[in-house]
């Protein structure tokens, strides 16, 4: 079986690049694509009980089996092209990414409806420090199609369980300089509680659920930003 295997973040640098074309024989599982290139990139191995796999941009137990043409992706802990923005639209609320400056207001427009009584905003903003090292600018990128697929469903499982009206989300790629606006989520609700509580609740979420990595430049060096998956999404060891 002929497979697609990508790797993310740290692990792009791992691997030596950002994908791999590989063939299995009949009857192998995920497992046997991480052992692959665990026994190849030792450090995987190291660091398999925080690494995720997704299969055709779903989240994958490793003991699922393969099928001819699968895409399989490593996805190190979240840390929390060009042309127009990926997004998805559905039902008035909108989920998008984007290698663009993010338009907070043009989003709240799209959203309001008239029947708001609250428009919560919140900006995640690149700061100029981390733990005592000046910080010079972040690179963020991502798993796109399964990034923007985690975003909607994390915006319309929170609409369909609390009293708001509306969600936005939208997440930015690239290279970002201090004060950049790296990430925003709107809620349009009757009554601002529910809107506090549901943007909360959703950059929790995206923090902890949906492939997007950070590298944070320092005068003296580079990192990839380790943060940690939620609890319920499976790992490989």
């Amino acid at each position: 079986m002929h497979v697609r295997v990508l790797f993310f973040g740290m692990l792009r640098e791992l691997a030596g690049g950002p994908a791999d074309e590989a063939d299995f024989p009949p009857g192998a599982d995920l497992r046997a694509v991480f052992e692959r290139y665990a026994s190849r990139y030792p450090r995987m191995r190291e660091l398999a009980g925080s690494i995720v796999v997704a299969r055709n941009h779903e989240f994958a137990e490793i003991s699922t089996p393969l099928a001819e043409g699968d895409e399989v992706a490593f996805l190190p802990p979240v840390s929390g092209g060009t042309g127009a923005p990926s997004h998805i639209a559905e039902a008035g609320h909108y989920f998008a990414l984007t290698r663009h400056a993010i338009e907070t207001r043009a989003l709240a427009a799209r959203l309001l409806t008239g029947a708001e009584g609250a428009v919560i905003t919140f900006e995640g903003t690149v700061r100029n420090h981390t733990g005592g090292r000046a910080t010079l600018c972040l690179d963020y990128e991502c798993y796109e199609p399964m990034a923007l697929k985690m975003m909607a469903q994390i915006g319309l499982d929170l609409a369909g369980g609390r009293e708001i009206g509306r969600i936005a989300m939208v997440h930015r790629l690239g290279r970002m300089l201090i004060g950049d606006t790296s990430v925003a989520i709107l809620v349009t609700a009757a009554h601002r509680r529910p809107a506090f509580e549901a943007a909360l609740e959703a950059i929790d979420q995206l923090k902890k659920r949906v492939p997007i990595w950070k590298k944070e430049h320092f005068l003296d060096g580079e990192v990839w930003v380790e943060g940690e998956w939620d609890q319920n999404v499976p790992v490989a060891g």
